[in-house]
């Protein structure tokens, strides 16, 4: 998989140092470079690049700039790379891959390029499995269906957050959704549990809900999500109601209400 990349950078040394940083990484290929966001622009929409390293403090159109140009086009993924670290939080909010500071080290680098890897095998799956839906529609509409029920999986859950950003205490925590055992909601504060940890993060949980993949995270009360997938046992109660044991020990209560989410655990 060659992965089509712009360089953007107002500093000829920051863009030149990337670049030798980058020739370690063999499926990259540099297509383009621009100094400033204007230019960034338009090499986004003539190349159609895969990834994009964006300062952010160019001259002109700033590198968040760049990416609100680019809301009519399908977008790459962008790394962010900056002399500062206050802007971390809102490049997250941009669903930037990954934030990397000036100078760039090798080891940070190659994890940033290890996860740009991975969002673009899931992106390319994800099209791949589309264009052949709409192919078998067209020419054969029996085959669509049968592959639309063996593959529930398919690039509905490229959808669905793989990672929350968590700004709490001053700092900003990168969660893997994996390690999230439940949410419990107090207003508009989210308290994400994972087992040995718990963050708050300002959001709804009807907004929250929809960045996680419903298949495996389920509310089993009013202001309770749970992982389904750390589920260990289920332990009925009185009236209709069970608790769930967690991996951690945790007991979380469902409510009959939501007793639907109970019975995927009975065969």
């Amino acid at each position: 998989m060659t992965i089509r990349t712009i360089l953007v950078d107002d500093e000829p040394l920051a863009t030149q140092g990337l670049r030798l940083r980058l020739e370690a990484h063999e499926d990259v290929d540099i297509v383009a470079t621009a100094a400033n966001g204007r230019e960034a622009i338009r090499a986004i929409k003539t190349h159609k690049p895969d990834l994009v390293f964006l300062d952010i403090q160019m001259p002109g159109f700033d590198g968040f700039s760049v990416i609100q140009g680019l809301m009519e086009v399908e977008p790459p993924l962008f790394v962010f790379v900056t002399a500062y670290n206050e802007h971390a939080l809102r490049a997250f909010e941009a669903q930037a891959v990954d934030y990397l500071m000036k100078p760039v080290e090798e080891d940070r680098l190659a994890a940033t390029m290890d996860r740009v890897r991975q969002r673009l095998t899931e992106r390319r799956g994800a099209e791949e499995v589309e264009r052949l839906k709409e192919a078998l529609a067209e020419h054969a509409p029996e085959a669509a269906e049968e592959l639309a029920e063996a593959m529930p999986e398919g690039p509905a859950s490229s959808r669905f957050e793989k990672m929350i950003n968590i700004r709490d205490q001053g700092q900003i925590f990168r969660v893997d959704v994996d390690t999230i055992e439940r949410i419990d909601a107090a207003g508009d504060y989210m308290c994400i549990q994972t087992g040995d940890n718990t963050l708050i993060l300002r959001e709804t949980m009807k907004d929250l809900e929809k960045r996680l993949d419903p298949r495996r995270f389920q509310r089993v009360h009013r202001s309770t999500i749970v992982n389904l997938d750390l589920v260990r046992q289920v332990k009925p109660h009185t009236n209709g109601e069970c608790f769930l044991v967690l991996d951690s020990g945790a007991q979380v209560k469902v409510s009959r209400s939501y007793r639907d989410v109970v019975a995927r655990f009975v065969h």
